[in-house]
């Protein structure tokens, strides 16, 4: 099934609509309507397990009761289906009575159309979308893996209108974190920016391939964890996870700032965390107050950093994506963050991002932190981390990150420093990026360069050779020849993450 056809067919009939005002509506339109068919394919699986189901959907509302077309003339249609979408099913799924006793399952039902709204106008033009979407059958492997494609094509499209980037990641990016992490079948795995669920599908992708028993099966079913404020990606991460079979999705629609980080029990904790969280965002006093006081920020980002430390299990394993903006900072909370990061875990890793990776949605350099909940062999009294390794990823010239496997062959220029300040001093990262991540051509006369960069370039050298205690290079010619041999053992330490 053509994706790209499937998605113009939609946009077309919905751009004649004149209730559908802009991209943001169409999406929405077009994932309630997904989120019932796939409600209702996921209710047949129920049902055939249990002959006693019943659904919360009362039966004249369900998606096969009202929105097939047998194509004999019975079908609603005109302005009967507009009067049963807004008088009728919307209002019910909206009310639908829920307590603390309902199923997850079940709840999701009311707690997705809360807030959710139907915009079109024209009854006729919203049969022609419904059976559109009736072509897609959820059951069949191939429209499923379509469906994922659907979800990209439609989130692209917002993206371009700049009204959604802020919870969309690229796929081949959360597939490669998720691999550097390598989750366990057992464990869970939790974004609390869950957004529409990239971080948890790519989870739940990884995992899957160690299911190899009905028991296994049970232990997927509890593998992730997530949360979301903002409705309509709440909608797509639901969804998207009923349709990598999860029967009750645990993703919360709240903010997940919202709660005092002190409060968290070790049952709220996660074994492995995965995180694109928002940043450039200014947070109110009264989420501030839900964070220690040295930790109170206006970035959101920073925030979220403290909400990390205090969600991740002991000996648990975390990779979120961060702006220069943290590495940077020098004010109070983030020295105080960073601090803690080094002090109280192991900062084993950070990758720089190619500044194209977000593009042109946003310019802002990011970078990834990885970190362990536990102490660093030979770590030096008072911190958990003994030494931090510095990637630079680059993508070849006109390749862009499609696949995690570009990611793989990509990482190329890198360092180790011992250094426990350098996150907390711009300069000193600057002169390690200069030193390491800097133009070896210029020092193998492929790209000449003026005699003062190079003398410059060798003074920092040994600056850095006094700071990491070891041997300063006595010429550009040998520095040149050590960057050779740390690529090469870079390539050779990737390889091995990789194959373990």
């Amino acid at each position: 099934m053509a994706v790209n056809n499937i998605i113009k067919r939609i946009q077309n009939i919905m751009r004649q609509d004149a209730g559908i005002n802009g991209d943001a509506q169409r999406i929405e339109q077009m994932t309630w309507m997904f989120f019932l068919k796939v409600y209702d394919t996921q209710e047949e699986t129920w049902e055939y397990k249990d002959e006693n189901y019943k659904s919360i959907i009362p039966e004249d509302l369900r998606w096969r009761k009202w929105a097939v077309d047998e194509k004999d003339g019975e079908a609603l249609t005109g302005e009967a289906l507009l009067s049963f979408v807004n008088e009728k099913l919307f209002p019910t799924l909206k009310n639908l009575p829920i307590d603390a006793n309902t199923p997850r399952a079940k709840s999701i039902v009311q707690e997705t159309f809360a807030d959710l709204n139907q915009y079109m106008k024209n009854g006729t033009l919203l049969r022609q979308v419904v059976n559109i979407v009736n072509e897609i059958e959820f059951d069949d492997a191939d429209d499923r893996h379509t469906f994922g494609d659907i979800y990209e094509g439609i989130l692209k499209d917002l993206q371009s209108a700049g009204n959604a980037g802020e919870f969309y990641t690229p796929r081949a990016l959360t597939d490669f974190i998720v691999m550097m992490l390598d989750p366990k079948l057992g464990e869970t795995f939790g974004d609390f920016t869950s957004g529409t669920g990239g971080f948890l599908t790519s989870a739940l992708n990884y995992v899957s391939k160690s299911v190899s028993s009905a028991e296994d099966g049970e232990k997927l079913q509890n593998a992730v964890v997530g949360q979301e404020w903002k409705p309509l990606p709440y909608l797509l991460s639901i969804t998207n996870l009923l349709l990598h079979d999860i029967e009750a999705p645990n993703i919360a629609n709240c903010d997940s700032l919202g709660t005092n980080i002190t409060d968290f029990k070790e049952s709220d904790k996660v074994d492995v965390i995965g995180m694109n969280p928002p940043y450039g965002g200014s947070t109110e006093d009264s989420v501030k107050s839900n964070f220690p006081m040295q930790y109170r920020s206006s970035e959101t980002a920073d925030l979220f950093i403290a909400l990390i430390m205090y969600r991740l299990k002991a000996g648990g394993r975390c990779g979120v994506i961060i702006p220069d903006g943290f590495l940077f900072g020098t004010d109070g909370a983030k020295l105080a963050l960073k601090e803690n990061l080094l002090r109280k875990f192991n900062l084993h890793t950070i990758i720089r991002l190619p500044g194209s990776i977000f593009s042109p949605y946003t310019s802002i350099a990011t970078n990834i932190l990885f970190f362990n909940n536990e102490e660093a062999e030979g770590c030096k009294e008072g911190f958990k981390t003994k030494e931090t390794w510095f990637y630079r990823l680059d993508m070849p010239e006109g390749q862009e990150l499609e696949t995690n496997s570009n990611f793989r062959v990509c990482l190329r220029r890198a360092g180790k420093i011992e250094s426990h300040e350098i996150l907390c001093r711009q300069e000193e990262y600057q002169r390690l990026e200069q030193i390491l991540f800097g133009t070896v051509q210029a020092a193998q006369n492929l790209s000449p360069q003026p005699k003062k960069v190079l003398e410059e370039q060798l003074l920092w050298e040994k600056d850095l050779a006094k700071k990491c205690k070891r041997t300063a290079f006595a010429s550009i010619e040998q520095a040149a020849n050590n960057y050779k041999c740390l690529c090469d053992e870079i390539n050779k330490r990737i390889r091995q993450l990789i194959h373990k």
